[in-house]
C-alpha cells in the first residue's frame, strides 16, 4: 500500500519541487498551501507522513504540529526551516516533531529524513499490535482450562498480577510456569516494560553471574566491554528465574542479597545500582525438601516464598484435555496451512488414557506431531507416536464404587456415552435414528454429541441424513 504525505508550504514552487520528488519515489502525495487548509485536510483524511514549513502568514509550522499532536500524534511531522529560524525548528522538535531539514537541503538526506520517518511510524505500529498480540495471548480468557483446579490459579493470578510480590511457581516441567509468569507480568502494571527469563540451572556460576548482574570490561578473559545483566536489563518490568533449584549455594547467597537490597553491583565493579524488578522464580523440584538437605538456603526459600502457585500435572486434570487438544489443533492447522478437522474417538480415548509424563507440552508437541503426519481430514491413530499408542491402550475404567482418590466423573460420563453410542450404531448397523431410539436420546441431542464426538470420522459408520 502506498504511503500517504501532506506537503503543507505557502510558496507553489517548494510545494511542486517536493511533489515532483516524493511521487517519484512512489508515495501518494497531497498539497495545502496553507496551515488553514492544512488542518481542513487533516480532519477529512488520513496520513503517513506530514511535511510542513515552518514560517508560513496565519497558522504556521507550529500551529499545524500543535494540532497534528492533538489529532494524531502517531503521525510523523518533518518541519522544513530557514537557517535563520533554527530556533523555532528546535522548539518544533521539543512539541514533538520527528525532524527538521533546513533550507537549501540536500535532496538525498531529505529522502533518507522522510524515509527514516515513515519506518519509525511502521515499527510502533507493529509494536502496538504485537504489544496487543501479548496481552491477548495472556489475558485471563486467552487461558484454556475448564477444571477446578486451573480455575483456582486463574483466580489467583487475576488477584496477584496488581501487587509487585516475588511469585514462586512450582510444578513439574511442561505444567506451564513460564506461560504463568506472562500471564503475571502482562496484566500487571509492568506489562509496557520487559519481560526478562533466564533458566538458572543452564549456565555455570560464572556464567549466570554475569549474565543477572553484568560485567565490566576487563573483569575476566573475555569480558572486552562492559555488559549490562539482565536485572537491568529487566529494570521497570519482570525477571522469571526458571529452575532456581539448580543454583549453587554461593549463586544463592548473592540472589538474597539482591532480593532484600534491590540493589546489584556489575561483576568486576564497586558501584551499586539501584533497580526496581518484580522478580517471578520457578522450579521443578520440592524445594522444601533441598532445604531439609540443606542444599537449598532456608533464608533464600523463605524470601522467594511469598505467593506460591502450584502447577497441576495434566494427569491430575484431565477434564482439560479436550479443550487443549482443540486449540493446539487449531493452532498448528494455521501454522502449517491445514484444516484437518478432528480425531477418531479411538485417538480422543487414547489422549484420554496416556498419563503425559511430559504434562501440557508433551500433549502439545503430539498435537504438532499428529497434525504435520495426517493425511486425511481426522487425526488417526497412526499419526500417534507409537509411545502413546502403546501407553494408551486398552479401555476406560469405570469404577463401580467411588474410590477413595476420587474420580473425574465429567471424563468418566464422557467416555461412557461415547462407547454406548458406538455399541448402539453398530447394533442398527449404523442408522442413527434407531441408535438413538436404543439409548432413550432424542434424535437432535444424538446428532450434537455424535458430532461432538466425531463418532463420523470412522467412514464404517452411516449417517442417515
Amino acid at each position: 500500500m502506498q504511503e500517504r504525505l501532506l506537503i503543507v508550504d505557502d510558496e507553489q514552487g517548494m510545494r511542486n519541487l517536493l511533489s515532483i520528488m516524493l511521487r517519484k519515489q512512489g508515495y501518494l502525495v497531497h498539497l495545502a498551501g496553507s496551515g488553514e487548509e492544512a488542518l481542513k485536510k487533516l480532519s477529512n483524511d488520513v496520513y503517513d507522513l506530514i511535511i510542513s514549513d515552518i514560517s508560513m502568514p496565519g497558522i504556521d509550522g507550529i500551529g499545524v504540529l500543535r494540532r497534528v499532536q492533538e489529532l494524531v500524534p502517531e503521525v510523523p511531522t518533518i518541519i522544513i526551516t530557514a537557517y535563520a529560524s533554527t530556533e523555532s525548528a528546535i522548539e518544533a522538535l521539543k512539541l514533538g516533531a520527528y525532524d527538521y531539514i533546513v533550507k537549501p537541503f540536500d535532496v538525498e538526506e531529505f529522502k533518507i529524513i522522510i524515509s527514516n520517518a515513515l519506518e519509525r511510524k511502521r515499527l510502533e505500529r507493529e509494536n502496538q499490535y504485537l504489544r496487543k498480540e501479548l496481552h491477548d495471548q495472556y489475558s485471563f480468557e486467552g487461558f484454556v482450562g475448564k477444571s477446578q483446579k486451573m480455575k483456582e490459579i486463574f483466580s489467583l493470578v487475576e488477584r496477584v498480577s496488581g501487587t509487585n510480590s516475588t511469585i514462586f511457581v512450582s510444578g513439574e516441567s511442561g505444567t506451564g510456569k513460564e506461560l504463568i509468569a506472562r500471564a503475571i507480568h502482562y496484566n500487571s502494571q509492568r506489562k509496557e516494560k520487559p519481560f526478562v527469563s533466564i533458566n538458572c540451572g543452564a549456565l555455570p556460576d560464572p556464567l549466570l553471574e554475569s549474565e543477572l548482574f553484568g560485567h565490566m570490561k576487563g573483569s575476566f578473559t573475555g569480558a572486552v566491554t562492559a555488559k549490562k545483566g539482565l536485572f537491568e536489563v529487566a529494570d521497570g518490568g519482570t525477571l522469571f528465574l526458571d529452575e532456581i533449584g539448580e543454583t549453587s549455594p554461593a549463586m544463592q547467597i548473592k540472589l538474597l542479597r539482591v532480593l532484600q537490597e534491590r540493589k546489584i553491583r556489575r561483576v568486576g565493579g564497586t558501584e551499586e545500582f539501584e533497580i526496581d524488578v518484580r522478580v517471578i522464580v520457578a522450579t521443578n523440584q520440592d524445594l522444601e525438601a533441598l532445604v531439609e538437605q540443606r542444599k537449598f538456603r532456608e533464608d533464600l526459600f523463605y524470601r522467594i516464598n511469598v505467593i506460591q502457585i502450584e502447577m497441576p500435572p495434566l494427569r491430575d486434570k484431565t477434564e482439560d484435555i479436550p479443550d487443549l487438544v482443540r486449540h493446539f489443533l487449531d493452532k498448528y492447522n494455521q501454522q502449517v496451512g491445514k484444516k484437518v478437522e478432528g480425531f477418531t474417538q479411538e485417538v480422543v480415548d487414547c489422549l484420554l488414557r496416556y498419563h503425559w509424563p511430559g504434562n501440557v507440552r508433551e500433549l502439545e508437541n503430539t498435537i504438532e506431531r499428529a497434525v504435520a503426519l495426517e493425511t486425511s481430514s481426522n487425526i488417526q491413530m497412526e499419526s500417534i507416536s507409537e509411545n502413546i499408542r502403546k501407553n494408551g491402550k486398552g479401555k476406560t475404567e469405570f469404577p463401580a464404587s467411588l474410590p477413595s482418590s476420587g474420580v473425574n466423573l465429567e471424563v468418566h460420563l464422557e467416555g461412557l456415552r461415547a462407547r454406548f453410542m458406538l455399541e448402539a450404531l453398530d447394533r442398527v448397523n449404523g442408522v442413527q435414528s434407531r441408535a438413538a431410539e436404543l439409548l432413550g436420546m432424542s434424535f437432535r441431542s444424538f446428532r450434537y454429541f455424535a458430532k461432538k464426538y466425531n463418532i463420523f470420522g470412522d467412514p464404517a459408520i452411516r449417517a442417515d441424513l
